[in-house]
């Protein structure tokens, strides 16, 4: 087992060395270790304290984690079907592991003595905090349960794990699955060359004539944008908008790929979760380790922030339809138009097209200046590194201040098969120090954007168009969230620890910069001429910065009440479906309606296969904090760059730096000096009364 590289802890990843054989063996070997070290932690100590209960609990957690999140993280980023068993044979044991870990009563015994001991106020806040999320973790895990229950609640997690893999798993080949080919050119009238090059590149790998297009973003998103055939864009409309369901089989052919069934299992499981731990509902039990108090809170937000967008919104919306029909001869406006209408009036408004604005992005000069802009923000520098990877495309990097290593990352930006759409940062590896040894971060930084063409065998720079930009800039927000961190205990140093709907405020945050002509004239080059952005059309990407703000504030709103609504007050026993409570919601708060084939909660990894279940309107809640805090540095440059030095240094140390070592609250009044406002979200999105 010596040789296993999952078992390897004392340096980087072996990705170059790793395969779906080493996954079980390892895996076996640390639960094995776990339950030892479980078992001797269980025995009876005349004194509970940090060293010689805390760090061994700790210990088991990064090893386990650590290898598991490897497993995990290839199972995203390069699915094969060895990997993917290997994956699903394993993933019931950690997860009955740590279920029995957190229903384990001599363990939660063990820290309510250390949280009541005298010991307990001589620990650091840090170390504070963890006991105190450690005693409320173990509530939420089962362990107050009696015995019966206990089992009940580890078989609901066990279910409610493989249930959450096989939802993700559907959207994968689901969207793998489906290929649309396209023989004659003229029918992509209205495409850019750039994405007709990489559809002809697809086809001719796949050994057919033609131009081939995926349900992957970069490939599907601009036929709805571009394309001037509307039967086109309603084709791979349909496709997307119905995959991994039951109306996705008529392209699919594959009835195993609908996840109908797997929503309502999860909501069932969800919601018996929540009444054996003695809650109402689901959403009361995820909000127990948020920012947010109450579902009614959270509704009441997400209402009133629909009341304000909703006037904006029908403004945006009458627009799009008298420009439609008067211009583009669409009087009946369909969901697969308004992308395309959408863009056409953006052209015509503000005399720029966001495929003219792309060839300014190419991807050389744009993580140059990313790099710049966080050098600069935060005084560190970043190098490349060497390290072994998953895929010939992923490059390494290393952060360093001061001649000092701080933290490193991985970034894989290019959307290929056997990788799960859409874009996340994930750990790695987190900080945590001694008097002998700090152990730096590392994270993963994901994306899904278009790869590099190749032209008569040349590859060319990739380009991104500004909304990748801003992606981009939006996953290092999280990144340095966990690599800048300060904290030297792991349970709360980087994003671990952070309430999760406050840890989107970094991310946000960062989504600012891509707006600024500072950065933007150091992160752009023409990519045939090499001319920075010119000012003109840079005005003019500012002035469009809040077209239909207020149709997507409502589009927002409207996910997230959805979510709210199924974790809430939601009851299948009352015979209405999914689909009904959602027609419900979008008929009370959506302004553009979808057909009623669409699916989309089908393929809603968010809430049914990540971490954002009752808690979506993250996003908005975490943007009200990230535009308050951007509003420092706007207030700070009018006084000088001394002072916008100064306000750089503060969001360093009172936000990214503490991570979640104290409540996120307590994070921003220290850094803003107040409680947070939404004057700012409002003004940024161009809704201030």
């Amino acid at each position: 087992m010596t040789t296993n590289p999952l078992l390897d802890f004392s340096g980087l990843p072996r990705f170059d060395a790793i395969t779906h054989e080493h996954v079980t063996p390892a895996i076996d070997t640390l639960l094995e270790q776990a339950r030892a070290t479980v078992a001797q932690l269980e025995a009876p100590m005349e004194e509970v304290n940090w060293d010689n209960f805390v760090t061994p609990l700790d210990q088991i957690g990064e090893t386990l984690g650590r290898a598991w999140s490897i497993v995990n993280h290839l199972n995203s980023v390069v699915d094969t079907p060895e990997l993917r068993a290997a994956y699903n044979a394993n993933q019931p044991k950690v997860t009955e592991f740590w279920t029995e870990l957190g229903q384990n009563e001599i363990l939660f015994g063990k820290y309510k003595q250390l949280q009541a001991s005298a010991a307990f106020a001589s620990l650091s806040p840090a170390r504070r905090r963890i006991v105190d999320n450690a005693v409320r973790d173990f509530r939420l895990g089962g362990a107050d349960l009696p015995e019966d229950k206990k089992e009940r609640f580890g078989a609901i997690q066990e279910q409610h794990a493989a249930v959450s893999t096989r939802f993700s798993e559907n959207v994968l080949d689901a969207t793998n699955d489906y290929k649309l080919l396209v023989e004659n050119e003229l029918e992509l009238a209205g495409l850019p060359d750039d994405v007709k090059a990489a559809a002809r590149a697809a086809a001719e790998k796949a050994g057919k004539q033609g131009f081939e297009f995926s349900l992957h973003f970069p490939s599907y998103f601009p036929i709805l944008q571009f394309a001037d055939k509307r039967e086109l864009r309603e084709t791979i409309y349909r496709a997307n908008a119905t995959k991994a369901s039951d109306q996705g089989t008529v392209f699919s052919k594959k009835e195993d790929w609908d996840n109908t069934q797997n929503i309502v299992t999860l909501l069932k499981l969800r919601d018996e979760e929540a009444k054996l731990l003695g809650y109402a509902n689901f959403a009361e039990v995820s909000l127990v380790s948020k920012m947010a108090t109450s579902p009614d809170q959270v509704i009441a937000f997400l209402e009133d922030l629909a009341r304000r967008a909703r006037p904006y919104a029908e403004k945006d919306l009458a627009e799009l339809k008298q420009f439609a029909r008067e211009e583009l001869g669409i009087t009946d406006l369909q969901a697969w138009d308004v992308p395309y209408a959408s863009e056409k009036l953006q052209e015509r408004r503000y005399a720029f097209s966001a495929q003219e604005v792309k060839q300014y992005f190419p991807e050389p000069k744009v993580i140059d200046g990313l790099f710049r802009q966080i050098q600069n923000l935060f005084a560190v520098e970043i190098r490349p590194d060497t390290a072994s990877v998953w895929h010939q495309d992923v490059r390494f990097y290393r952060i360093e201040r001061d001649g000092r290593l701080i933290g490193q990352f991985y970034l894989d930006l290019y959307a290929r098969a056997g990788k799960s759409g859409g874009a996340w940062m994930d750990d790695a590896r987190g900080r945590r120090a001694d008097a002998h040894h700090v152990q730096t971060p590392i994270a993963y930084l994901t994306c899904n954007f278009t790869e590099p063409a190749v032209v008569g065998g040349q590859a060319q720079p990739a380009l991104f168009t500004h909304d990748e930009v801003i992606t981009l800039f939006h996953e290092f927000g999280h990144g340095l969230h966990h690599m800048l961190t300060a904290v030297d205990e792991l349970g709360v140093s980087g994003i671990s620890g952070v309430e999760w709907d406050a840890v989107e405020l970094p991310s946000q945050f960062m989504e600012n910069f891509c707006w600024e002509w500072e950065v933007l004239e150091h992160m752009t080059a023409h990519v045939v001429t090499g001319e920075p952005l010119p000012r003109a059309l840079y005005d003019k990407l500012l002035a469009a910065k809040n077209f239909q703000s207020g149709l997507q504030t409502l589009r927002q709103v409207e996910f997230s009440l959805l979510d709210m609504h199924l974790h809430y007050d939601y009851d299948a026993a009352s015979g209405q479906s999914v689909q009904q409570l959602i027609d419900s919601v979008r008929a009370k708060f959506a302004l553009v309606i979808p057909p009623a084939f669409n699916r989309f909660q089908n393929s809603f990894g968010h809430i049914f296969a990540g971490g954002y279940a009752a808690g979506y309107y993250s996003y908005k809640w975490a943007e009200v904090l990230s535009a308050d805090a951007y509003a420092a540095f706007e207030e700070a440059r009018a006084l000088g760059p001394d002072a916008s030095t100064e306000t750089g240094k503060r969001y360093l140390q009172e936000i990214l730096s503490v991570g979640g070592s104290r409540p996120a609250l307590e994070s921003f009044t220290a850094f803003r000096g107040r409680e947070p406002s939404i004057d700012a979200l409002l003004r940024h999105s161009g809704m201030a009364a």
